[in-house]
């Protein structure tokens, strides 16, 4: 069975490989060293600084091998192919709660791709919202279940 596609924006997959970069050619070695001191203090059995260091190091091989898998099945999203009728990835959206003045903007990207984060104002698009959302057209309204009940959210601006 193939693997889904992560589909990413450029943006998204200059910042992963920066990231991929950074993580094999700084941290790798950082973390080397620390084990590298660790274990010159001497028995390993109860030396908690070799511990933290061997964990640290897992978590960063995990991290890698993540990205390294994102990577291997990236599908760019040409945005100049893209417009502003519908919602689609990369689709930035203004929406508003119905009921209310609240407005809130959100650009929509893939998921799977670690360009999710709301407090940026960016969704995935298999949120609740960004899935409500996608191949909406403005005016539309739609209803997402949200932790505090059923929402209804109005779509005022589609734009790139």
């Amino acid at each position: 069975m193939a693997a889904k596609p992560t589909m990413l924006t450029a943006e998204g997959l200059k910042n992963l490989e920066e990231e991929l970069a950074e993580l094999k050619n700084v941290k790798r070695k950082e973390i080397a060293e620390k084990i590298k001191v660790a274990r010159s203090y001497g028995d390993l059995s109860e030396n908690s600084e070799y511990d933290d260091a061997k964990n640290e190091q897992a978590i960063m091989e995990a991290r890698i091998a993540t990205i390294e898998s994102i990577l291997k099945t990236a599908q760019i999203i040409d945005e100049s192919e893209t417009s502003n009728d519908k919602v689609h990835l990369t689709s930035v959206v203004t929406i508003e709660t119905v009921g209310t003045d609240r407005q809130m903007t959100y650009k929509i990207v893939g998921s799977g791709s670690n360009e999710t984060n709301p407090a940026q104002g960016k969704i995935s698009d298999e949120s609740p919202v960004g899935k409500a959302l996608m191949d909406r057209c403005v005016g539309d309204v739609v209803e997402v279940e949200t932790p505090g009940g059923v929402k209804a959210f109005k779509i005022l601006e589609i734009s790139k």
